[in-house]
Formats: structure tokens, sequence, C-alpha cells
């Protein structure tokens, strides 16, 4: 455990007139600018009156929370001035947008990183066209914005977010807004609690403030509406300090609002640095520190705050009317343009520029310099701190393969034999996440290596348990949390994965779609450095989770990342533990990609040699001539193929079926790990040419395909290299139940005995012909339900087949389950 002794400690001091001064001078520009970039096009600096072409012709953005937002980062550049702090500014509200681009403007960093967005007037006027401009920045705290690491505009995770960007940065302080719209949030009021996973020796600090200004887009929020003896009651509840401030709502001095907060910033402050030196102290003298009671502010303003009182006679400031653009007709009506007119100029912009249009030095003496301003925090450009992983050579943990199908190994097992040694070799720049499951995924191993973090209670048993007040491995029984976890660690330069029951990564899909979203803008950026990939193992799949039910069966989550760009995403099904190894460490390297790999925590087989996963890895797919029965220089009369580990068992069995059975058959064996294959070269960089994919597949022959999860997503992939039609796709159709292992692949109609009959219907003159076994494979089917009905396990030929095991006249197989969780 490592604490800091780096953690600012100058002693605070209230602020003289002359700063309370310059803070409000600088307040009042970035609102100008906030103002301006929502509804201007020309005359930035209302140097002509202003007319209706001045104003843009589509109003766009979002006003309410914006200046609350600029208050904060205003007295958090004071803050950092005068206490040295190492700092970034995460913004729930993130439709503020406007707020935060006009800040980092003022900070001089939006212009250092775009040139023609000038410290001048004409550097304004292009500030002012670009936001919500077609060709131009969106509206949110968008990747865009120097200094963000967190979009804003799908509300609930700026605390998750923030946490996860100050584990392993015990130098740093996130300030974060949680806006009371995003506090009614499931995801906001579980992270709360993420202080209880903070260590004060080896973490940063995240403060958060609390933005109360009463509404969302059309309703009052509920945070607002409640005594603050029970919004305190609340919070403290959730472990935190509450300290509370109301301003702006009646004819108070404005540098008397700002000098009150500053008292409670420096309150909040000064209580984090009192508990950054215990930390210290205790970790000098070998102690733990007990987890702090963390101080957060509860701020209350005015939604819209220094905007117009009323528009048109109803109430606007203070009001919901202020959350987008209060002046909707400020181009169309003479009444409207008046009063953009003088809301613009009650911030006094000749008392804020100079002639060429600059931020006057003075006030410009607000923000801190350098590294220091929060817009130019190096973290908050994750990969430009970001160091590869050493990562120990997963050959070294290979499982032996006499023969294809000779081991049976817990793939996942074998993977978190690895993984420990990951965490052992990366103790400060790699964690592991999971809702409660990283044992239960058969990652146990990693507790040789680590432990699981926790700073509640700790009960004496516990320690035997793996829970300690530092560990890697970080689990809460909420994905929301894990991922938000895990994209604030990424996105500040570190690397980790997410591991997960398949069927329950569902719930963060709205959350990886954002990330995916952000990725693909930066990548459009050349000076967002590429991060480390977002990393999924899932495993606890729908093909052995019989025991659980139809509840914990699903395998959509592919689908859904397969709707994101093709630069972006990556499937991999993994069909034995040293493909699984070879998988995994190709994606603890790569960068800029989110990772999804499926693989079963059960014992199967181990198909190929050390040498033989590399080489398949690479390749994505290929075709095993071991399992098939082709005659060289002749084309195969069918494929079978399988993505997957299941169905991979269950592709081979039906290969060995067909062998005994059709001995002249010549059938080709096909296994894909890398789904993204399937797809044409032109829609995806691992898609394959059409020759390539006739390689693999043949040109006009049946392809019976045996596939992991919903069958109409091979279709989607290879629709440009199926001509006719030919494949045919076997796997989970949304049938299932608490049942055996090989009953849920017959409810799916992707058992190898159906397998074979689809092999007999489809290949040419096979059905006449081999009727008689059709109605075999029809029958077994059904003394094995039967069976299962009957004693509660599947058939000893289902169990206990093996590939090398000689050859039953109608051979099955999946190894023997071991049984599931208790969850």
């Amino acid at each position: 455990m490592t604490a800091t002794a780096s953690w600012p400690n100058s002693p605070s001091s209230a602020p003289t007139p002359e700063e309370l001064a310059r803070l409000h001078a600088w307040w009042r520009a970035a609102n100008y600018l906030s103002v301006g970039q929502i509804y201007l096009k020309d005359n930035p600096l209302l140097r002509q009156p202003l007319q209706r072409e001045h104003v843009k012709p589509r109003l766009l953005g979002h006003w309410g929370t914006t200046p609350g937002l600029t208050f904060l980062y205003a007295h958090a550049n004071r803050a950092i001035r005068q206490r040295g702090l190492r700092a970034m500014y995460i913004t729930g509200p993130g439709h503020g947008g406007p707020g935060l681009v006009a800040s980092t403007y003022l900070e001089g960093t939006y212009s250092e990183v775009y040139p023609a967005v000038s410290e001048d007037e004409a550097g304004m006027k292009r500030l002012f066209t670009q936001f919500s401009f077609p060709g131009g920045i969106p509206s949110h705290v968008a990747p865009e914005t120097p200094g963000s690491i967190h979009e804003g505009g799908e509300l609930g995770y700026a605390l998750s977010h923030a946490y996860g960007a100050m584990f392993d940065s015990p130098d740093q302080i996130a300030f974060t807004v949680v806006g009371d719209g995003e506090a009614e949030t499931g995801p906001l009021a579980t992270s709360w609690h993420s202080n209880k996973f903070v260590n004060p020796q080896q973490d940063g600090v995240v403060l958060p403030i609390l933005h109360l200004n009463g509404y969302k887009i059309a309703n009052p929020t509920v945070l607002a509406r409640i005594g603050e003896d029970e919004l305190e009651a609340l919070l403290r509840g959730c472990g935190h300090t509450p300290l509370f401030f109301t301003g702006g709502f009646d004819d108070e001095d404005p540098l008397e609002i700002h000098e009150r907060f500053a008292a409670v910033l420096d309150e909040a402050l000064d209580q984090i640095a009192e508990i950054k030196q215990r930390a210290f102290e205790d970790a000098a003298a070998g102690r733990e520190t007990e987890r702090p009671a963390w101080p957060m502010i509860v701020l209350r303003t005015p939604k819209g705050w220094t905007g117009p009182k009323e528009i048109d006679g109803q109430q606007t400031e203070g009001s919901w009317r202020s959350h987008q653009v209060p002046l909707a007709s400020a181009r169309d009506t003479d009444e409207h343009l008046a009063d953009l007119d003088a809301w613009l100029r009650s911030y006094r912009p000749e008392e804020l520029f100079d002639e060429d249009g600059r931020l006057l030095e003075d006030i410009a003496a607000a923000a801190p310099s350098g590294a220091l301003r929060m817009s130019a925090n190096p973290s908050t450009n994750g990969g430009s701190v970001l160091t590869p992983l050493r990562l120990p050579d997963f050959r070294d943990y290979a499982v032996e393969v006499p023969s294809p199908g000779g081991t049976v190994a817990e793939a996942t097992k074998v993977l978190g034999t690895w993984l420990r040694d990951v965490i052992r070799d990366n103790p400060r720049t790699f964690r592991l996440f999971g809702p409660d499951e990283t044992a239960s995924n058969r990652l146990q191993a990693v507790y040789e290596a680590t432990d699981k973090q926790w700073n509640a209670r700790l009960e004496e048993h516990d320690r035997t348990e793996h829970l300690a007040r530092a560990g890697r491995v970080m689990e809460v029984l909420s994905e929301h949390q894990c991922q938000g976890w895990l994209e604030g660690y990424l996105l500040t330069g570190r690397h980790g994965m997410f591991s997960s029951y398949e069927a329950f990564i569902h719930i963060v899909d709205s959350m990886v779609n954002q990330h995916a979203k952000w990725l693909k803008v930066t990548n459009e950026l050349e000076w967002r450095r590429p991060i480390a990939s977002l990393n999924y193992l899932l495993s606890s799949h729908v093909w052995r989770q019989d025991h659980n039910g139809f509840s914990h069966q699903d395998p959509g989550f592919i689908d859904h990342m397969v709707n994101k760009k093709a630069e972006i995403v990556r499937v991999y099904l993994p069909p034995d533990a040293n493909t699984l190894l070879s998988t995994y460490d190709h994606c603890l390297r790569s960068r800029q990609y989110v990772n999804v790999v499926v693989a079963g925590k059960q014992p199967g087989p181990t198909w190929l040699d050390m040498d033989e996963a590399i080489v398949h890895c690479t390749r994505g797919l290929g075709i095993w001539d071991w399992a098939g029965t082709e005659q060289p220089g002749r084309e195969p009369d069918v494929v079978l193929a399988g993505a997957g580990d299941i169905p991979t068992i269950e592709v081979l069995a039906a290969a060995k079926i067909l062998r005994t059975e059709i001995p002249e058959l010549r059938v080709r064996v096909v296994n894909v790990v890398d789904l993204m294959r399937l797809q044409d070269d032109s829609e995806h960089p691992h898609g394959l040419s059409q020759r390539d994919f006739d390689g693999y597949f043949g040109q006009d022959v049946p392809v019976v395909f045996a596939y992991h999860g919903y069958p109409w997503l091979i279709h989607r992939l290879a629709y440009r290299h199926d001509r006719g039609s030919r494949i045919h796709v076997r796997g989970y159709k949304e049938e299932g139940t608490t049942t055996t292992p090989f009953d849920m692949l017959m409810l799916n109609d992707s058992d190898r005995y159906h397998l074979v009959m689809d092999v007999i219907d489809r290949v040419e003159g096979l059905g006449t012909r081999y009727a008689a076994l059709r109605q075999r494979m029809v029958d077994t089917r059904l003394r094995a339900r039967a069976f299962a009905y009957e004693h509660g396990e599947d058939v000893p030929e289902i169990t206990r087949w093996q590939w090398g095991d000689g050859g039953d006249a109608a051979p099955a197989g999946a190894p023997a389950d071991t049984g599931g969780d208790n969850e």
C-alpha cells in the first residue's frame, strides 16, 4: 500500500476583495461566452447593435445548468491556484457543454488544442459559430472538449467515472458535479456508495458537488423538493459529510455570494487535506486508515442563474423554462432579440475583453497555468500517460494437449492463473472489475496476488475471504458501477477488464454505447491519444445456465455490440483454454477497442495445443482437418462450422457421427474464434474477401453453422458472402428453462443430433438415402430428453463423450457439467 506525502497542505486563506472581483469577472466572462455559443454566429463582442442576422437560424443547447457549472469551475480554479491541486472537472450535467467549452477557452487550453479558435475576436466568432452547428461541435461535454473524460449526454455516471479515475491516483482530486436530475437515476443513486471502495492511502479524492437547481427538462427534481434535514440524513447515511450552500435567489451582492461559497469550498478542501495527512501518517506507521466520512457539497442555485428573469411574462430564471434555449425566437421577433441583447450586455463584455477580443490579463490570472489547468490535466487525455502492461508470457500457462480433446480444463480458471500474474506484475496500473462474480467465473487464482478492495466495516473472518483495505479486484453488485469505474480508470491512462455473467452484462448496454461513441470520436481527434481497450470476459454463459434457468439465458450482448462502428468492436469466441489465453493476451495489448470475449467456466475439452491455438487465433478462424473427412483436391460435400465453446463440441460430435454413419461424405469442419471474420472485408477490418471466404466455406456448398448466440447474427454478418442463402445457422432462439445442459441444446435445436439431421436435409441426395439415420437422430433426442426428465441428468453417452473415445454408432458429447452457481 502506498501513501503520498505530496498532497497539497498549503494553508487556505479567504479570498481578498481583489480576488473576489477577479473571480466574479472570470465567471461573467464564462457565462457571456456560454450564451454567445448558444445564440450568436456573428458580432461576438457586441460592437455593433445586435441584429437578427447575428443570431443562428437554429438555436440549440442547454443554458439552465451552465451558470452553476461555470460558477463551480471558477471556484475550483481559485482553489487550485492557492493549494497547487492536481484536479479534473467532471460534469454530470454534461449538456452544460457551452460552460465547459467557455471555461477551457478562457484557460487558453482550447486555443492550444484548436489553434483556429484563437484568443481574439475572430477566434471568439469561430467559438460561437461552431457550437451545435453543422460541421462544428456537439452541445454536450464531448470528447472534443479538452479536460473531459465524461460525455454526460447520458445521465447517471458522473460519480462512477470520477471514482474510477481516482483509483491509484493518490495526488489528484476530481471536482464532480452531480445534477439533481441525474441524481434521480439508479446508477447515480448507487454510486454514492463508491466511497466504500476508496483507500485514502493509495487513491485520489472525489469531491461530489450535488447541484440543486430545482428542475429537469420540464419538472421539479426530487432532491430539490425534500427538506434539508431529510437530504442531509440521506447523504450522511451514504457516508458523506455534506456542506450546504444556497445563493443567487435574492439581491445579495455577487461578491458576497462568491465569498460565502469560497468559505464552504475551503472547508471541504481543509477536511480532505486532514484526511490525506492522516492517511500518510498511518501509512508511514504501517497502519490501515479507517474509512473517513469524505466531505461533499450541496450547492443550491437558481436554474438559469443570471439569465432573463421572465420571458413573455413567465418566470424563466429559477424555472424549467431556462433548461434549454430560453429565448427561442431571438432571430424571429424583435422582443426576444432585445431580450437577448440585454442579457448578453448584462455581463459587460467591454470590461472583460480587450480591443483584440482577448480576455484581460488580470482576469485571466484567475485560472491556473500549465498542467494545473483542469482542461490540461494530462490524465484527462489518458493515452498520453498510458504505459504498456508488463504481461507474462501466456504460453507458460498452456494446457498440454496430447491429442485433440485429450485434456479437460476449465478455460476461465486457466485464464485466472495468468491474470494473477498480470496483477502481480502491474500493481498500480491494472484492476479487475466485476459484480460479485470473480470466483464464480473461476478467476479466483487472482486472490493469490491481491485482495478485493473494501473500505466498509471489516469483520474478523473477512481477512480469509480476501477482503482488504487495498486490492486490485473491485466487486460491487452493480454492473453500472463496475462499468463506470472501469471506464474512468481506462480514460485516465490505466488498464483493466470486466468479468460478468453473460446474461446480465446487458445492464450496461447504454453505458458501453456511450464509451464506444467516445472511442469513435477520439479516433478522429489527433490530440486524443489511444487508451487501453475496454475488455469484457463474459462467462456463466447461455449454454451453461441450465441450472439457473431462463432468466440467466441471454447471449444478446454480442448483437448489441455489433451495432457499433466496425473500427471499435471486436468479438471473440475462443473454443478452449489455450485459445482463451491467446485471445486475452491480444486484448490486453490492444488500444481503442471494445473487446467482447465469451468463454465458459465449466470443464471442457482442450482442442489445440498452444502453438496451434496461437495460429488459430491469429487467423481468427480455421479448418480443423483432423476433425473432417475431406479428400485432397475435392470440394467438401458440406461444411460444419462452429463458433463458441459449446457449439464447437456439438459440431465435433456431429462430425464424428457422420464419419461413422456416412463415411463417404466429405465433411469440412471450420471453427471461428473472431466473429468479425465473417463480415466482408469492405465492412470490417477483420473481414474476409470473397475469395478467402469461399476458401473456408466453399462456393456452393451447404454450410451448417452452430453458433453461440442468436442465429440471425451470423446471417447478418455473412450476408454479402452468403450467395443463395446456403448458410443454415443453429443457435439460441429464446428457448430455455431450468433443465440439463444437453436439454438446453435440444430445446434450441443446437445439439449434435439436430446438426446431423440438418446435414441430411441439406446435402443433395442424403434425404432419401439416410432417412433411417435421420429417424434415429430424432429418436435419440427423444430418449435423451426422457432420461433427463426422469433422472435429472443427461444420458451417459453425453456426459462421458470424448472426441477420441473410439466411436459410438451415435456418439454425443459434452463434458460432464460440475454444476453452476448459487446466484
